[in-house]
């Protein structure tokens, strides 16, 4: 019996409508596209609760509408950080509103998504309590109420979510209490995120038996008690910020595994353990901010991965050993600065070829800067200060061609500043202040252009200021050059930066008058980027280099910058300035400091704050000098911000001003003898008070006449004596502002 033949074409193929059949059979046998299925109705109504509570400046949720019917196209696809997915029936599984700036509280009928899997609301402002009802969202597995206002506790119905991965609730500062220990019970818990909240006592001891785990962060609370070693192989353990005591574990059980341990700003105590050798895969550790005491073991090799070590703001002491990072070509950032290190710095140092940032400053090191320091081409940031360091600064320094910050004060270098140094194209601070540095600012210094903050304090540099070296630095915005022997003129361009914030040139041979004009060209001085810090909010310090790990763990890198600190002024106290004070330099809106004391100006004292100007003005030092005339009491009364304000030891006539001005300002106007400080007619106070009445009260007169000029001679005579003594003198008043008073 033949088979029966399928009929084909002449090209020997089936005929065209076999196979219209065959794929319309194909089609019609394929499931229905997601789109035509209904999302359940009871999701659709959960979301649009949600959202009935949200406030949405950003209207990121106005995709939230068109979902009723049933239909699951427009919820799924079209609204906002929805995700779901079909099975059966359609469902919502993820929720991500992330970043949006959202508001308001939790509508307790989004705990109706029974199959929700994902829940983000990060970065966000929601607050009230965390609702108690998410333990019913048994699918649950990753929860993040990151950086919102939350507050209260942990509700323990979230004790019921036993599929949990990750749970991150930091960034709260109102959530608190003590941890909870049911978090022990989540055997499938990856990541745990508590950091920046408010937690308080000790970890719970099931926490450190969670073997799932490989993220822990609960960093910035206030948490105590002893740390013990963890039973699960950790990737990152973050703890920085709390008040754990006791010595510094091991954490065996993540020899391989361990790539981030921050432990800083903790009260651990002893010794760093030789231990931490064994954690082969570490990437960073910051120990910084405790206790810990004793040398560094030269059995203490870290890890060739290592790309960060900080172990900063300790007593630990001894020697620094060369071997400290096991010659690890990948280390980035090492920081050993407030310590108590001595000795010289080794050599070996320069062995690390990938350094990013050297931080020593603040201990006992002694000797020269290694000359092979020019061996790390890739340094950026060199902080040398607050040591007992001598010598001169290397020319091999000049290797260094990325170095953006050299900083050396307050060490015992000596000699002249190398001109080698304008190799540093890219050198953006140069801190050389307190130290014995003499001669001149070379002239090819003029090739740093980059430069923004210079510190030359408390040296013993020379000459004039010309317009070949300091007039080129464009980009300035600190300048300090007090306390030093430098002469001549103040010549003109020197408040013509367009970013210039300080200009500090106290305590030298400045002579002539005060340049006048170009004092609009300074955007700080003017207001244009006015800080809203206070001005002593450095607390002494100009400015603050900070170093940021990113991502370590995961092939991230160091990230070092720095912020200027020091208030908007102009100190020029302690010259042989003299003539009459410039109009445009009292009249600067953004100005917070300006001390002009211990020179020889003359004439009277400008409007201050004519116009609205000088609004910003904190601390106003115009005292011993030669001005007169009368005190600008209403205009002085105008200023808003004005703490300090010193005008003594001048020639001052007239009225004094108002109880109220001499009550905010006690002292801000003695040693003017022409100043009517009691009773004011034809004549100085002090004449008046000798001719009062008979008897009794004239003899009063006469022994407070006598006692006041007395005064003013013993006053003057101290100021004189210590201007003559000491060419870094400082009015008393500013100087304690300027230290961050």
């Amino acid at each position: 019996m033949e088979r029966a033949r399928v009929p084909r074409s002449r090209w020997g193929v089936p005929s065209l409508l076999h196979l219209w059949i065959v794929v319309a059979v194909v089609v019609l046998r394929l499931p229905q596209p997601a789109a035509a299925a209904e999302l359940d109705s009871g999701d659709t109504e959960a979301l649009l609760q949600l959202r009935s509570l949200l406030v949405d400046p950003g209207g990121a949720l106005t995709t939230w509408t068109g979902g009723g019917g049933g239909a699951s196209s427009a919820v799924c696809t079209n609204w906002t950080g929805i995700s779901c997915r079909n099975d059966v029936r359609v469902r919502v599984v993820g929720i991500d509103l992330a970043g949006f700036n959202l508001s308001g509280t939790i509508h307790r009928g989004i705990c109706r998504l029974s199959l929700l899997e994902t829940l983000v609301l990060s970065g966000n402002s929601l607050a009230g309590a965390i609702p108690s009802c998410f333990g019913e969202l048994s699918a649950l597995r990753r929860l993040d109420l990151a950086g919102n206002h939350f507050s209260g506790e942990l509700p323990p119905e979230l004790a019921g979510l036993r599929h949990l991965r990750e749970l991150v609730v930091s960034g709260n500062p109102a959530l608190g209490g003590r941890l909870p220990d049911w978090i022990a019970n989540f055997s499938l818990l990856r990541k745990l995120d508590l950091s920046s909240d408010s937690f308080q006592g000790s970890i719970p001891e099931g926490f450190f038996k969670l073997r799932s785990l490989r993220h822990l962060d609960l960093s910035d609370n206030k948490l105590i008690g002893e740390l013990s070693d963890f039973d699960s192989s950790l990737v990152a353990l973050r703890l920085a910020g709390n008040n754990f005591s006791g010595t510094v574990p091991c954490f065996s059980a993540s020899n391989g595994t361990l790539k981030v341990l921050d432990l800083s700003c903790n009260s651990l105590a002893g010794g760093i353990p030789t231990c931490l050798s064994h954690l082969r895969r570490l990437a960073e550790l910051n120990l910084s901010g405790n206790g810990l005491q004793y040398g560094l073991s030269p059995r203490l090799v870290f890890s060739p991965e290592l790309k960060a070590l900080d172990l900063s703001s300790n007593e630990l002491s001894g020697h620094i050993p060369g071997k400290i990072a096991g010659g690890s070509s990948a280390l980035l950032l090492l920081d050993l600065s407030r310590n108590r290190f001595s000795g010289e710095i080794s050599g070996e140092i320069a062995g690390l070829r990938s350094l990013l940032g050297l931080f020593l400053s603040s201990n006992l090191l002694s000797g020269e800067i290694p000359p092979a320091i020019g061996n790390l081409t890739y340094l950026q940031v060199l902080d040398l200060s607050h040591n007992t360091l001598s010598g001169e600064i290397p020319p091999g320094i000049a290797a260094c061609f990325q170095l953006w910050q050299l900083k050396l004060d307050h060490n015992n270098f000596s000699g002249e500043l190398p001109p080698e140094l304008d190799a540093l194209d890219s050198l953006r601070i140069l801190d050389l202040a307190a130290n014995r540095f003499s001669g001149e600012i070379p002239l090819p210094l003029a090739g740093c252009r980059s430069l923004e903050v210079v510190d030359l304090q408390s040296n013993q540099l020379s000459g004039e200021l010309t317009g070949a070296v300091v007039v080129r630095w464009r980009s300035l915005r600190y300048l300090s050059l007090a306390g030093n022997f430098f002469s001549g003129e103040i010549p003109d361009w020197i408040f013509s930066f367009p970013n210039l914030r300080t200009v500090d040139l106290s305590g030298n041979r400045f002579a002539g008058a005060i340049p006048d004009g170009d004092f609009n060209l300074s955007e700080p001085f003017n207001g244009e980027l006015h800080s809203s810090s206070s001005p002593s909010s450095g607390g002494g310090e100009a400015y603050r280099v900070t170093a940021t790990a990113v991502d370590l763990a995961g092939g991230g890198e160091v990230e070092l910058s720095y912020v200027l600190l020091s208030p908007a002024g102009i100190d020029l106290s302690g010259n042989v300035l003299q003539g009459e004070i410039p109009e445009g330099l009292l009249g600067l809106r953004g100005i917070q400091f300006l001390n002009l004391s211990n020179n020889f100006l003359v004439g009277e004292i400008p409007a201050v704050g004519a116009a609205g100007k000088m609004q910003s003005l904190v601390a106003l030092d115009l005292s011993h000098n030669k001005l007169s005339g009368e005190v600008p009491a209403r205009e002085i009364s105008a200023l808003p911000q004005l703490r300090e304000l010193n005008l003594s030891f001048n020639c001052l006539t007239g009225p004094a001003p108002e109880k109220k001005v001499m009550e905010r300002f006690p002292g801000a106007f003695s040693g003017n003898p022409g100043l009517c400080l009691e009773v004011c007619g034809n004549l100085p106070a002090a004449a008046a008070g000798g001719l009062r009445g008979g008897g009794g009260a004239a003899g009063e007169g006469v022994v407070s006449f006598w006692a006041f000029i007395l005064s003013a001679a013993v006053s003057s005579y101290i100021s004189m004596l210590a201007m003559c003594c000491s060419p870094r003198a400082r009015a008393f008043v500013f100087y304690a502002f300027k230290a961050g008073t």
